[in-house]
């Protein structure tokens, strides 16, 4: 079972913030969903990143890697992506290990909303 702690970093408990959302809640914004995204890599919800893709850039599947463990998540900015806005950005950080070693993905990841829910499109990813 997950800690008290969202793995977002956002300093609430998991049950008040990327909880609802993996249940099928809807994001309010660009960000809220950027958060529960990376929890789900986090605790490995496969299915919620698919449900929570673009059909248009959707892949078929995802293969998680269960040996990477990811350890946090920065907010470095965004753009657009509120409750009034139809598309948006949100650049961010994420630190992990795998394989025994440390890595950081950093990526400017796309979002639009459709029919009032925010669904990831796509992104410009940096590893490293």
């Amino acid at each position: 079972m997950v800690s008290d702690d969202c793995p977002c970093g956002s300093g609430v408990k998991y049950e008040e913030c990327c909880a609802p959302l993996h249940r099928g809640g809807t994001a309010g914004t660009a960000l809220a969903l950027m958060r529960s995204r990376y929890s789900a890599f986090a605790l490995g919800l496969e299915q919620y990143l698919l449900d929570s893709w673009h059909a248009s850039t959707r892949p078929p599947g995802i293969d998680l890697d269960g040996d990477t463990e990811w350890r946090r998540l920065q907010i470095v900015d965004t753009t657009h992506g509120g409750p009034s806005d139809d598309a948006g950005s949100v650049k961010y950080r994420a630190s992990f290990r795998s394989g025994g070693k440390p890595g950081l993905l950093e990526e400017r990841s796309r979002f639009i909303r459709v029919e009032g829910r925010w669904l990831y499109v796509d992104g410009d990813a940096r590893w490293r």
